[in-house]
């Protein structure tokens, strides 16, 4: 089922059995920070960028290796080269998605990102060295950056798919298909928004980060919330823009976020997280958020 109707979507997921051991990844993969910059072509449709800051690449080459070492404490962790001809290729999520049977690659929108998923290397890596069947969106018609703008419940096969101008409905249904979606719902994200994992995000299918705001229909994100029996950490406008909906389970116990992102919680969200059953971790990451993205738009899930 792919839908823009959330009664006839919920009302099919509701049917749907929990699989509690496929709810987050094996293992993760980064692409390190290589020539670091603020990529021009990005900041057309990315209002999260800090362009007037400008970019310090050592800075953020000291920040993902950081976050490299926090995430191997949970995960296996594989990391490729960046290339300064592809500056947001720190930003592998969008990208690339691995699942126990292909390497996806994403449809991006702009070219610094599509020579990026060009890269034989990366490719080389999952369909040779791990087996993966290679499934190739990039050349179809409809644009659409993964699990940038599709959020997937793992434990139930389902996706929250937000159009905008790196995600359109020909991209989602190439999605769907891809991914291998039991069901997926389709909406609008709110103008100035470009990806859905800024402001959504399911943490080990039982829990969400969700800010509502960044909805076209705030409607949507209460039928999500109401899905998922009200276990939300509710975000606003100042925490979705300091990143607090781009945070990721890696593990049925463990969310990570920046430590913007953390920082912008208060005492009651931080007791919801804990009451949800995660431990919160954090990682220092400015240098790296300026371009447009933070730390789950850092890290490629291995299913």
């Amino acid at each position: 089922m792919l839908t823009r109707d959330p009664d006839a979507f919920f009302a099919y997921a509701e049917t749907l059995p929990l699989n509690a051991t496929s709810t987050c990844a094996k293992s993760a993969f980064l692409v390190s920070p290589v020539g670091f910059r603020l990529s021009e072509q990005s900041a057309r449709d990315n209002r999260y960028m800090q362009n007037a800051l400008g970019a310090d690449a050592e800075t953020a080459m000291t920040e993902h290796l950081a976050l490299q070492a926090a995430i191997s404490k949970c995960l296996p962790v594989v990391v490729f080269n960046g290339d300064r001809q592809t500056p947001d290729a720190v930003f592998p999520n969008n990208a690339f998605a691995v699942t126990p049977s292909h390497l996806i690659i994403g449809h991006m929108r702009h070219p610094e990102r599509q020579q990026e998923t060009a890269r034989e290397d990366i490719r080389a890596y999952f369909t040779e060295t791990m087996g993966r069947a290679l499934h190739d969106l990039s050349a179809q018609p409809g644009i659409c950056e993964l699990t940038g703008s599709l959020i997937i419940d793992r434990g139930r096969g389902i996706g929250f798919c937000g159009l905008s101008d790196r995600c359109d409905t020909i991209g989602a249904e190439a999605m769907h298909a891809a991914f291998g979606l039991k069901a997926c719902l389709m909406f609008d994200l709110a103008p100035g928004e470009y990806h859905t994992n800024v402001l959504l995000s399911v943490l080990a299918s039982r829990a969400l980060l969700i800010a509502p705001g960044g909805f076209a229909d705030p409607g949507i994100a209460q039928a999500i919330t109401a899905f998922y029996q009200g276990r939300a950490i509710v975000l606003n406008e100042p925490q979705k823009a300091a990143f607090a909906g781009n945070g990721i389970a890696l593990s049925d116990n463990d969310v990570f976020l920046s430590s913007k992102a953390a920082a912008s919680l208060n005492d009651s969200q931080r007791m919801q997280l804990a009451e949800y059953g995660f431990r919160l971790h954090q990682v220092p990451m400015p240098m790296l958020e300026r371009a447009g993205g933070s730390l789950r738009c850092c890290v490629g899930e291995i299913y």
